[in-house]
């Protein structure tokens, strides 16, 4: 028997966890592509459009940034699916631990940049790069076995393309056009933010968005491993059943 105070819907709950980390992804790549010289450390489609361009020769477009950070979300996203493939359906240890993961690095690299401001094109600034897009591949992969629909954490394009092909515009039902805003919505205002922050701090912005993003990576790892632990744990017997 789940506890009254526990949510009765898991999917719900999935769904507000994964639209929280879509906020923090727009942050993410808002900072990365102000900060770290126009590189994108979630949004991969950004990168290979950048690079395409820099590789066919228009001017001061970086190509080491995308590069890395292409190779460091492939490898996160690799190792999140290795770690979560075998994992039960739903949240699992196995989620909390990679979404844990992700926010540790955000956090501690945040904290790093804090420190250290990194400055473009150096090698602290790549390593950075690097590292961030090894989280959000993480976080992608996992977020991708939660399989929370039209909400993927890290784009938003397939997201939009449903919610004007399913619209009543195109002759659909409008089916949840709700949840494909707000994955919208949020993403945007993440990258308001993360803008933001720089716009204010300067360069320190990009070790504050990091390090906000890591955080809210970190709770959403412990609400969803607590609501799941408390779901998976039997209720105490009542007493009068407890003397039958």
């Amino acid at each position: 028997m789940t506890s009254p105070r526990a949510p009765r819907d898991p999917a719900r709950l999935h769904l507000v966890l994964m639209l929280a980390l879509t906020f923090t992804t727009g942050i993410v790549d808002a900072v990365g592509y102000l900060g770290l010289d126009r590189v994108f450390t979630a949004n991969m489609t950004g990168n290979v459009v950048i690079l395409g361009m820099a590789l066919a020769g228009s001017d001061d477009l970086p190509v080491l940034g995308p590069a890395l950070a292409l190779v460091g979300f492939m490898l996160g996203a690799a190792v999140g699916g290795r770690v979560t493939a075998r994992a039960p359906q739903g949240w699992s240890g196995r989620s909390t631990g990679t979404f844990a993961a992700t926010g540790v690095l955000a956090l501690g690299l945040g904290v790093a940049a804090l420190l250290e401001p990194p400055a473009e094109r150096t090698v602290w600034a790549f390593a950075v790069t690097t590292v961030l897009a090894v989280a959000m591949g993480l976080q992608a992969a996992t977020a991708r076995r939660l399989a929370v629909k039209d909400v993927t954490t890290v784009v938003v394009t397939s997201t939009l393309t449903g919610l004007a092909a399913d619209s009543r515009l195109a002759g659909g039902t409008g089916a949840g056009w709700a949840r494909r805003l707000l994955a919208v919505v949020l993403i945007l205002a993440g990258a308001g933010v993360g803008a933001l922050l720089l716009h204010v701090g300067g360069q320190s912005g990009v070790g504050t968005g990091m390090v906000i993003a890591g955080v809210a990576t970190l709770v959403a790892a412990t609400v969803g491993h607590r609501w799941a632990h408390h779901r998976r744990t039997p209720a105490p017997a009542a007493p009068d059943a407890a003397r039958a």
